[in-house]
């Protein structure tokens, strides 16, 4: 007999998700439904606006994503004005969007996914003498005494005894899908409450290129940091020491502790190498352009479409193509003039409802009907997977050297054929490659810059076209920007010199799309087809492969009332995400 389990709110993203599955009498799901459950609206608020400040209302779409939708945003109306940036300016710009992946898959890894896998209450019961062996095994971690894994145990223990399990509230302890010995439990606690420290050294390089952090400032043709070492406001000797350090530190945890972690804990769940796919499309826009802005050929991460898990066949997306890229409102909760079962390019995209829906607290969504706010991006009328996996799938595929040895790596430490990166442990080991692989180009853009400072060639800005009297009185652009949660996507509609249309495709929109006009499901839904769960009542598996994609409502929708109202509104107008 089959039942529907429903999982509202997930938790430990960012924004609201709910989530439902069908599952039949062998407990295996067989259909699943993906929802967001705020409604969209950044985009209506940008009409009408000077595009150069677009940046600063873009990045209030979320909490954590702020510096992607502000790239996203500024190389739009790069893209639509044909501005080209210094090249100093550019590596400025690498550095902060390669300090971005970093700083967000080692808090996704440890605060967001691993307690998916590890059970904090099982590190009660280690040895920390036999935690201690395993952590000097795997690497040369500074945090290795017994002594120091019996202190967090005693953390720990104290959190237990107080009653009140704090950040470790809400998880299903004891569940029988655990797998991790209570040695490698009490080491990841232990990385866990490390990592939180950690991040006070990786935010320093957008404190100081930005300003602050979250929400840095930018600017339209280059970044807000001029370079002189001489003076007390600018990019000096001493700032430039301080971005060194914090890149030494951040490439130290991710080899010592952050990769380790992944090869220990994997071993344990390699069924995982099964499970969670459910697509075998991906797409990417790409990423850290090579002199400027413009040069897709130079990107470190390619632009391109993967279809059918086919490797040798690497098509390359034009975001320009109105018979291809478009998105579709057939089940969400959203009206197109041309009809619900028309697809639209971003240039010419609509942000129209009129909710219609069931009114919360319901029972069950109305999957025949619309049922989420999140609309239906595809590519040649095909859903798409983005994120860490679709960019190391084509950045192995494509030859990048320092990808293949890693990916070739995890595969041979965890024994597995390269058809396990189609999976939830493939998502979650590509995170962890292209962590390693952007830390390590940290270093290469530092020193590059270094270079170009030597030089002389300290230009960070160009403002040749920043008065409008120079525009044309219609332009329209793409901004780019992969995410480290996948493909970021703006177009930006610029008339006499105020913005016409804005429309953002966010990675979390791509993957938590619901059903299209053809009923295909998005990557979230088809992901969950098949995975077999220890208790239905107690959902962990199904946690374990949307946390894989580390979803991100708050980027692709905002919040309403039970009435369908807008909760607030910001002095700016801009509307509230609550956390």
């Amino acid at each position: 007999m089959e039942q529907r389990i429903v999982i509202d709110p997930i938790t430990r993203i960012e924004g609201h998700l709910r989530i439902e599955v069908t599952v039949d009498g062998n407990n295996k799901i067989t259909d699943a439904y993906s929802s967001g459950t705020m409604v969209r609206g950044i985009e209506k608020i940008l009409r009408g606006r000077d595009p150069r400040e677009a940046w600063a209302f873009a990045q209030r779409a979320c909490g954590v994503c702020t510096t992607v939708h502000s790239f996203a945003s500024i190389r739009s109306v790069e893209d639509a004005l044909g501005i080209k940036i210094p090249k100093a300016a550019n590596l400025i710009r690498n550095l902060m969007i390669a300090q971005q992946y970093v700083h967000d898959h080692v808090m996704h890894f440890y605060h967001l996914h691993a307690l998916d896998w590890v059970d904090v209450v099982s590190a009660l019961k280690a040895d920390p003498t036999e935690t201690s062996a395993i952590q000097q095994k795997i690497s040369s971690w500074s945090k290795s005494s017994p002594a120091y894994f019996a202190s967090v145990q005693q953390k720990v223990q104290a959190i237990v005894d107080s009653g009140q399990l704090s950040i470790f509230a809400n998880a299903y302890w004891g569940h029988p899908a655990y797998k991790l010995p209570p040695e490698i439990n009490l080491l990841a606690v232990a990385h866990y409450l490390e990592a939180l420290d950690w991040q006070k050294d990786a935010v320093k390089i957008h404190t100081i290129f930005g300003g602050k952090n979250p929400h840095p400032n930018f600017v339209v043709g280059g970044v807000p940091m001029p370079i002189d070492l001489n003076s007390d406001t600018a990019l000096n000797a001493e700032r430039l020491s301080i971005i060194s350090d914090s890149i030494d530190k951040m490439i130290e945890f991710v080899d010592q502790v952050y990769l380790p972690d992944l090869l220990a804990i994997a071993p344990y769940y390699l069924e995982y190498g099964g499970i969670g796919e459910g697509l075998g499309n991906f797409l990417t826009w790409g990423e850290f352009p090579g002199e400027d802005n413009s040069d897709v050929s130079k990107f470190l991460v390619p632009r391109a479409v993967i279809l059918n898990r086919d490797l040798n066949n690497i098509q390359m997306p034009d975001p320009r193509d109105f018979a291809r890229m478009q998105e579709y409102v057939a089940h969400s909760w959203y009206d197109y003039s041309g009809g619900e079962k028309s697809g639209l390019h971003p240039w010419k995209g609509e942000t129209n409802f009129d909710y219609t829906g069931p009114k919360p607290p319901y029972d069950y969504l109305e999957v025949d009907k619309k049922y989420s706010w999140l609309k239906a991006p595809r590519w040649a009328e095909t859903p798409m997977e983005v994120g860490p996996l679709a960019r190391v799938l084509v950045m192995y595929a494509g030859g990048h050297e320092q990808t293949k040895e890693l990916v070739n790596l995890v595969l041979s430490s965890l024994n597995v054929g390269t058809s396990a990166l189609f999976s939830t442990l493939g998502r979650t080991a590509a995170r962890a490659v292209e962590t390693k692989v952007y830390a390590d180009a940290m270093r290469t853009y530092y020193n590059d810059l270094i270079a170009e400072i030597k030089a002389g060639n300290t230009q960070t800005y160009n403002g040749e076209k920043w008065d409008p009297i120079t525009w044309p009185s219609h332009a329209q652009g793409f901004g780019y920007m992969e995410a480290p949660r996948g493909a970021l996507g703006h177009w930006i509609v610029i008339n006499n010199g105020k913005i016409e249309n804005y429309q953002m495709v966010v990675p979390t929109t791509w993957n938590g799309s619901p059903r299209d006009h053809k009923g295909q499901p998005g990557a979230y839904e088809a992901s969950l087809v098949g995975t077999p769960l220890a208790k239905p009542d107690w959902p962990l598996e199904v946690l374990r492969t949307i946390h894989s994609f580390d979803p991100c409502m708050a980027c692709a929708i905002h919040m309403v009332d039970a009435e369908g109202k807008e909760v607030g509104e910001t002095a700016t107008g801009l509307s509230i995400c609550y956390r």
